[in-house]
């Protein structure tokens, strides 16, 4: 029997649902084969890499994950539960036009189009991609700091946490037809968290426009947490007063929590988070706190315990 490794295994909620796998066979065969029959021709789609003349490496020296890779190895459970599928499924996904409402407790509630936010000046940001099923990327994005989108709407001095919304389209989002998850998406940040000049909304990458695979026109990347944090194709932002509770949340309250801060010393309850798999890289590597910004968001958490707010 072939080994698989733990970080490769479907999400417990996830092998559970009767509709991704049915009839009397093992999941492991069924699995198995499904993943065999997916990659026939979808795995075949190519994407041409944007000029790109940036930095080459993160702050550590590490260097940037291929294009290719980013491209098609991806979690987007909106298309497939296979990371080489989604590319040739997203394919024909509509992103133009798009728009993002802001609304809830904040003061001057509105709709972004896409034109509205090229306002906020889109930079450059070399980030860590650390997934819970430990592997990991390293992914120049181009994106601007969410405070500014938050700053413009004026958040009321009620709004401590922030709902993050992503499209509900079945029609192009084949598993949004099933009860795979609780659909649409749903993922939220402490107030301080999305303050946090870190926290990127994200408009591209590699010097280009953000592939639809990898959350366009619009998705969330929170470096220092796990990656299902990252919330694809968002359509609508919330200012709460209360905790939402996520998608993730939802399928598995026992192993995905709200904080999904990147920690080693905390396991996932079927394999450990001591170490990653870098994509693209031979061997394993030591998993940093924080993915590696424990100096920059450490703060954000003094006091809590990081094992029970996991």
């Amino acid at each position: 029997m072939v080994k698989i490794d733990p970080s490769e295994i479907t999400p417990k909620s996830l092998y559970l649902s009767r509709r991704q796998f049915i009839g009397s066979a093992g999941a492991a065969v069924v699995g198995a084969l499904a993943l065999a029959a997916c990659k026939g021709n979808l795995s075949t789609v190519t994407g041409t890499p944007p000029p790109y003349t940036g930095a080459t490496t993160d702050e550590f020296g590490a260097p940037l994950t291929s294009y290719q890779d980013i491209t098609h190895y991806n979690n987007y459970y909106e298309f497939s539960t296979d990371k080489s599928g989604v590319a040739g499924l997203a394919t024909d996904f509509p992103i133009s036009p798009w728009s993002i409402e802001v609304t809830g407790l904040v003061s001057n509630p509105k709709t972004y189009t896409i034109d509205d936010l090229q306002k906020f000046q889109p930079e450059e940001r070399i980030y860590r991609l650390r997934c819970v099923e430990a592997w990991s990327m390293v992914i120049p994005w181009i994106g601007f700091p969410l405070h500014r989108l938050l700053d413009d709407v004026q958040p009321t001095s009620d709004a401590t946490y922030v709902k993050f919304t992503s499209i509900y389209d079945p029609k192009h989002m084949p598993l949004q037809g099933s009860d795979l998850l609780s659909w649409p998406y749903v993922e939220g940040l402490r107030m301080d968290e999305a303050m946090h000049d870190l926290t990127l909304m994200v408009t591209g990458m590699y010097g280009g426009s953000l592939p639809k695979q990898d959350g366009a026109p619009f998705r969330l990347v929170v470096p220092w947490k796990y990656g299902f944090k990252g919330i694809k194709a968002i359509v609508k932002i919330e200012l709460v007063n209360s905790q939402p509770t996520s998608t993730w949340m939802l399928a598995g309250p026992n192993e995905y929590g709200f904080y999904a801060n990147v920690n080693p010393n905390v396991n996932h309850p079927r394999w450990s988070q001591a170490t990653e798999r870098r994509i693209g890289e031979i061997g394993r590597m030591n998993t940093l706190l924080f993915n590696g910004y424990e100096k920059e968001v450490a703060s954000l958490y003094a006091g809590m315990d990081l094992e029970k707010n996991f």
